[in-house]
C-alpha cells in the first residue's frame, strides 16, 4: 500500500510523481524519505505496518539513535540499516547536549559544548559538499539498496530532520535516475515548509535555551532548506563527477545498479 502521510512526522513523502527530462514521472511507492520515526503515533504505527516498506535506511548518528531509536510496529519486521553521517547532524548535537544538560551538575558546560560547536559550523552548502567528500559509500549504499528492492516493496531514508543527510541523498538518487533539475531543487525546499511551525519553533527554543544566539546562519541551519546549498553540493558533484550517477559510480554503484535504480523508479508516459 502507498501512503503519503506517516502520523508521528512532520516531513514525510514518497517522492513518486516527480517529472523525468526525458518523459515520464518517479514512481509512488518505491522510495520514501523522513525526518526521524521516534515519535509515530498509533495511527502512524498502523500505516508503516500496512505500507510497502519494508527497508528503513537511518542516517543518523550512534547517539542520535539511542536518544530517539525508531519506534517500529511490532506486528511485522523490516530491514534496517543504520549507516550515519557525521557532516549535517547539528539538530541532532542539539538535541544530544541539550539530554546532556539536564542530566548534567553542569548545565552551563553543555551550553558552552553547543555555543562553541557552532561558532565552528560552515555554510549549509559547505557542509553538504563535505557530506559529500565523506559520505560517499553511504550515498552509494542507499541507492543500491533501493535499486535491488523487490517490486511491490519500498524503502524509507530518515535523519533526525530529514532536510540535510536525507535531502542529500534523496537528490543524488532523483538526479540519478533523471529528474528534471528544477525538481529535485524544489524536492530539497519543501523539507523547508514542511518543518516550518511547531517543529522549527522547539528546535530553535531548545537551541535558544542553551544559550546559543539565533542567529540567521543557526535558524538556515536547523530549520531552512534555502536553494543556494542544494545548488552548491549539485554543482560540486556536476565538477567532480559529471552528474550525480558519475558521483554514484565514483562510489561503486555498477551500470547493471544503476539501470535497475533507473528501472524501479521510473515511470513511463
Amino acid at each position: 500500500m502507498t501512503i503519503t502521510a506517516l502520523e508521528g512526522t512532520v516531513n514525510f513523502r514518497d517522492i513518486g510523481g516527480l517529472p523525468l527530462a526525458g518523459g515520464g514521472r518517479t514512481a509512488c511507492g518505491v522510495l520514501y524519505r523522513s525526518d526521524a520515526i521516534s515519535g509515530l503515533t498509533p495511527r502512524g504505527l498502523a500505516d508503516l505496518a500496512g505500507s510497502g516498506i519494508q527497508a528503513i535506511i537511518d542516517f543518523r548518528t550512534a547517539s542520535e539513535q539511542q536518544m530517539a531509536p525508531d519506534r517500529l510496529p511490532p506486528a511485522r519486521t523490516f530491514s534496517c540499516l543504520n549507516m550515519p553521517l557525521f557532516e549535517g547532524a547539528f539538530t541532532g548535537l542539539a538535541q544530544e547536549e541539550m539530554q546532556r544538560a539536564v542530566r548534567s551538575d553542569d548545565p552551563a558546560a553543555a551550553a558552552r559544548a553547543v555555543q562553541a560547536a557552532v561558532a565552528q559550523l560552515p555554510t549549509l552548502g559547505r557542509i553538504y559538499t563535505g557530506m559529500l567528500q565523506d559520505g560517499r559509500t553511504v550515498f552509494t549504499e542507499t541507492a543500491r539498496r533501493v535499486a535491488a528492492s523487490a517490486d511491490g516493496s519500498a524503502t524509507l531514508v530518515h535523519c533526525t530532520a530529514g532536510k540535510d543527510r536525507t535531502g542529500v541523498a534523496v537528490a543524488l538518487i532523483l538526479g540519478a535516475v533523471g529528474v528534471e533539475p528544477e525538481s529535485v531543487v524544489a524536492d530539497y525546499r519543501q523539507s523547508e515548509a514542511n518543518l516550518a511551525g511547531e517543529w522549527a519553533d522547539r528546535m530553535l527554543g531548545m537551541i535558544g535555551g542553551m544559550g546559543v544566539p539565533l542567529t540567521g546562519e543557526v535558524t538556515t541551519l536547523v530549520t531552512r532548506a534555502p536553494v543556494e546549498a542544494i545548488t552548491e553540493a549539485m554543482a560540486w558533484v556536476a565538477a567532480e563527477h559529471g552528474d550525480a550517477a558519475g558521483y554514484l559510480r565514483s562510489g561503486g554503484l555498477t551500470d547493471d545498479e544503476l539501470v535497475m535504480l533507473r528501472r524501479r523508479l521510473r515511470v513511463q508516459q
